[in-house]
């Protein structure tokens, strides 16, 4: 608190920029190293930044990392966090926490061991839009909350990724890629989840990469690639979640969430801005202003929250919440192959809401 956490990232490909362009213009944060297996990209990185590029072994034990943002791919989050927690750095990492249960919980029980802190994204639903959409929850405008639906249908993204071969092995999926951040939306709009139902389909066994160097190459597919179910959560309210890579396209709301007395239509979950609609009974469909939530937030904006969040306090895009999304997540995919009613055994606390202001610590 009252100076700049010095961050050291771990993984510097795609997503990575969106983290660099967003710390350039958050006070709460400095980029102080990068690591990357690649080293010659690291140092384009480093070089771009003005920050030093070290190897993966000297950014995890450097003392000028307070935070080791976690940006490899799914297999190796758990295998990097837990090499930062033994070297007593906090840790934030991409989507999801670990590839496994059983490794997420491996991390949280060293960061408690360590007494450092352990952030995951998704930061999404730190922006206007799902912030403004919790606030008209919390403020009662669509009275007690009774259900919401969550919809992501898209025919899959070896369509336009030049190496999805992840997202079609155990792992991947359009529920563990793409429901962490409907899933934790729906957590911060309606609170945890106590059960789960659902049912799963594996529709094809290939798949044709339709872009990059690789194009027309056949890549195995071992997962189920739609998936759909129902989320009962600890209030009462239902969520009925369908994720596919096997559709065509959709014209659902991304989120609706349906009270006694209102509905809302919340803003993709993706994103961290957009328009939420509210129609109150009796009345007429109206878009509500930006009432809460981070301005023109950014991914990023999640380790900022952590850094100006005191010692000992939650902070929001925190470890219990990722684990809790993905024990939801990994629950439904078990209910789906046992055809039964399965109870998620974690919970977690609700975020705390975001007041609607410019930056973490502004």
């Amino acid at each position: 608190m009252g100076q700049p956490l010095n961050i050291g990232i771990i993984g510097v490909g795609a997503i990575s920029g969106q983290y660099l362009a967003a710390f350039e213009r958050l006070d709460a944060v400095r980029l102080t190293a990068v690591a990357d297996l690649d080293d010659a990209r690291a140092k384009e990185v480093a070089d771009a930044q003005g920050v030093r590029a070290l190897t993966v072994d000297a950014l995890l034990t450097d003392p000028g990392v307070d935070l080791v943002l976690n940006l490899t791919i799914p297999a190796a989050h758990a295998d990097i966090a837990l090499k930062a927690i033994a070297a007593g750095k906090d840790v934030y990492g991409e989507k999801p926490l670990a590839a496994d249960l059983g490794d997420a919980k491996a991390v949280l029980d060293a960061a408690r061991e360590a007494g450092v802190r352990v952030g995951c994204a998704p930061d999404t639903v730190l922006g206007t839009g799902i912030q403004t959409a919790r606030k008209a929850v919390d403020d009662g405008l669509i009275g007690t909350p009774v259900a919401a639906t969550a919809t992501m249908l898209t025919p899959g993204h070896e369509r336009w990724h030049p190496n999805p071969d992840f997202y079609y092995v155990p792992g991947g999926g359009p529920l563990l890629d793409m429901g962490p951040y409907y899933v934790t939306a729906l957590v911060t709009l309606l609170g945890p989840v106590a059960s789960v139902v659902g049912a799963a389909s594996h529709t094809r066994d290939t798949r044709v990469i339709g872009s990059g160097p690789r194009a027309g190459e056949t890549i195995p597919v071992t997962i189920d690639t739609h998936v759909t179910g129902v989320l009962r959560h600890e209030s009462g309210a239902l969520s009925t979640l369908v994720m596919s890579f096997d559709s065509v396209a959709t014209r659902a709301s991304n989120i609706e969430v349906h009270g006694q007395t209102g509905s809302l239509v919340v803003p993709d979950p993706n994103g961290f801005a957009g328009d939420v609609q509210l129609h109150p009974l009796g009345g007429e469909w109206q878009t509500l202003p930006p009432s809460a939530g981070y301005r023109d937030a950014a991914r990023g904006y999640g380790v900022a929250d952590l850094a100006t969040t005191p010692p000992g306090l939650p902070f929001r895009a925190n470890g219990d919440l990722a684990y809790h999304v993905l024990d939801t997540m990994t629950a439904l995919l078990q209910a789906a192959h046992e055809g039964t009613a399965v109870t998620v055994e974690s919970t977690c606390p609700r975020p705390a809401a975001v007041p609607l202001q410019d930056a973490p610590g502004k």
